[in-house]
């Protein structure tokens, strides 16, 4: 295999994305689909899950709230039916939590952030990796996480402490799976262009009593390159980290970001 072949996914891989029927998730899930591999999501959101997969057939699905622990029992079985096992889990849904200053954070925000984004991600490790072990191609995890797990984040307290707590529990699997041949990496996408993005922007520019506009400008003025990535740069690093190429980067935060200097 060629340096540039080694670039591209092995086709045929059987893929699982969370929260994969829109945003990062469903242009990860797309990626890999047009890669050759057999994609499977899940998502919380039923009308989402049936507008995705009316749009791209062949990808299978399952509704469930990854917070719960049974549903993603579920949602494994269902991948057991669909792929006959799995190569890849995109551990990818998550939630933006509450922007407000940490005296007016309710708990009711703070323990559904952390059931989303954290918990979350532990039941489908926990779940998914007997099967990555019984992979015979090169199986990863990869673990969403954000440029706010490497910087602090005021008034986004709940998402922050989440999004370092992925990055501790993906170094921890990588050493403990190493052995088995998985590999297990962390993307830290930065400010992502989008619907998202635009809500948080204008959450913290009303914690903050500042216009959206100037938030919006405050944003960019932290970023090495002054510009918001996309989605599609996120998926493009997914699919590298689970090429040929990436066989020996695990372990790693990796951020696809512009360089955000400090948030």
């Amino acid at each position: 295999m060629g340096i540039l072949d080694s670039l591209h996914p092995v086709p045929g891989l059987k893929v699982l994305v969370t929260g994969g029927a829109s945003g990062i998730g469903s242009v990860i899930a797309s990626a890999f689909r047009e890669a050759g591999a057999r994609v499977h999501i899940c998502d919380v959101d039923r009308t989402a899950l049936d507008t995705y997969t009316s749009r791209h057939p062949g990808v299978t699905a399952s509704m469930a709230d990854v917070s719960i622990s049974s549903e993603v029992d579920c949602v494994i079985d269902d991948v057991g039916t669909a792929l006959g096992g799995l190569d890849v889990l995109i551990n990818n849904a998550g939630i933006a939590g509450p922007t407000h200053p940490i005296e007016d954070i309710d708990s009711a925000d703070w323990d559904r952030t952390i059931a989303v984004n954290l918990n979350g991600q532990f039941y489908f490790a926990r779940r998914a990796v007997p099967l990555l072990k019984q992979s015979g191609t090169s199986p990863c995890l990869i673990a969403l996480s954000s440029v706010a797990g490497r910087l602090g984040y005021a008034y986004r307290t709940p998402y922050a402490s989440t999004k370092w707590a992925i990055v501790g529990m993906m170094k921890s699997l990588a050493i403990e799976l190493g052995s088995h041949d998985i590999r297990v990496n962390a993307i830290l996408p930065g400010v992502v262009a989008g619907e998202r993005m635009d809500n948080v922007i204008k959450a913290r520019a009303l914690a903050t009593g500042m216009t959206t506009d100037r938030m919006r400008e405050t944003y960019l003025q932290k970023i090495s390159l002054r510009r918001m990535v996309t989605a599609e740069d996120v998926a493009a690093m997914a699919l590298f980290l689970c090429s040929p190429a990436g066989r020996n980067i695990t372990g790693q935060a990796i951020s696809v970001d512009g360089n955000v200097e400090y948030l």
